[in-house]
């Protein structure tokens, strides 16, 4: 049985703003992608992956994005980067459900033929989420591969646990989510994968949970388990990383554990990981430090406690901006 891995990147159309947040945001983005992601990508030990990474329509002439296309074709192999402009294949609650599974389903139909061509001939096509500032460990990807191989009636696998990282100055420390992080992995047969209708139906809620009825599409990432056969990978597989252009996640998050230092020799560290040694299996050890534009009110933001930061960025985001963006679409 052949598998393809695509690692999917979603850059724009997820969240607030309607998931762009003007040209500076968009070239930070991609700053940090060719600072930390790249290097971590090129890390894994298996490069048996195609990198898919997703725009809204409007980035198709965007002469930033074609920059970045163009510079990540030429350090990749042929064929392994795929492109779609048909926005997020994503279910987005933001909408009601007719239309947002209406959305989805145009989604998935309108980026299945770059993504069919990418993939060629298989009998399974796994995803797996890559957010675009966050990374992997190094065996991150031959591990999901040989778990799903090994256990033919999983449908999804993640990590639960992994590091917090502040790109701007090397600060890291164990993050422990209560919830079920954005680090996961589905398996799909070609069939389902290939059909919109099949491929949302395989991938929705098999029992009324919360404010969400059974059939919804996966709402996110905390719901994979009440959706598909889920299992949990072991180990600190994933890396978030933080900076001044995160929208819900900065460094002294409620999720953070303990921080993590460099130790004086290396007899301390026979039951520890280092801080270095930790980089260095997610690949981005000679990456530091990020310098990227912020605007001032950026900042001032930041020096707030977390829960004010977050209430400030629902207030303008949900209630001010996206009622203004909604009624220019009107």
């Amino acid at each position: 049985m052949k598998t393809k891995h695509l690692i999917y990147c979603p850059f724009t159309g997820l969240g607030l703003y309607n998931g762009f947040r003007g040209n500076r945001w968009l070239r930070n983005r991609i700053q940090i992608f060719k600072q930390f992601v790249v290097p971590s990508l090129f890390n894994q030990v298996n490069q048996n992956y195609i990198l898919w990474i997703s725009w809204r329509p409007e980035e198709r002439s965007n002469i930033i994005v074609i920059a970045f296309m163009q510079y990540l074709n030429s350090i990749f192999e042929e064929g392994q980067v795929v492109y779609t402009f048909s926005g997020v294949c994503f279910y987005d609650d933001k909408y009601p459900d007719d239309i947002a599974r209406e959305r989805l389903i145009n989604s998935i139909h309108q980026s299945m033929p770059m993504l069919l061509n990418a993939i060629g001939e298989c009998d399974y096509v796994l995803i797996t989420i890559q957010p675009s500032d966050d990374i992997y460990e190094r065996n991150a990807f031959e591990r999901i591969q040989n778990r799903f191989e090994n256990k033919p009636s999983i449908e999804a696998l993640g990590y639960t646990s992994g590091y917090i990282c502040n790109y701007l100055n090397k600060e890291l420390a164990e993050y422990n989510p209560t919830t079920n992080p954005p680090f996961y992995t589905i398996k799909f047969t070609r069939e389902v994968f290939q059909d919109p209708l099949k491929h949302i139906n395989y991938t929705s809620l098999k029992k009324d949970v919360g404010p969400y009825k059974i059939g919804t599409p996966l709402p996110s990432h905390e719901y994979v388990g009440d959706c598909l056969n889920y299992k949990i990978m072991e180990g600190r597989g994933f890396l978030v990383g933080t900076h001044s252009e995160n929208i819900s996640t900065v460094f002294n998050h409620p999720f953070k554990g303990n921080e993590i230092h460099n130790y004086a020799s290396q007899d301390s560290i026979i039951n520890n990981l280092s801080k270095d040694l930790i980089l260095q299996t997610f690949g981005i050890f000679n990456s530091f430090p990020l310098v990227i534009q912020s605007s001032f009110r950026k900042r001032i933001l930041r020096m707030l406690p977390f829960k004010t930061q977050k209430k400030i960025r629902y207030i303008l985001g949900e209630k001010i901006w996206n009622k203004f963006y909604n009624f220019l679409r009107s």
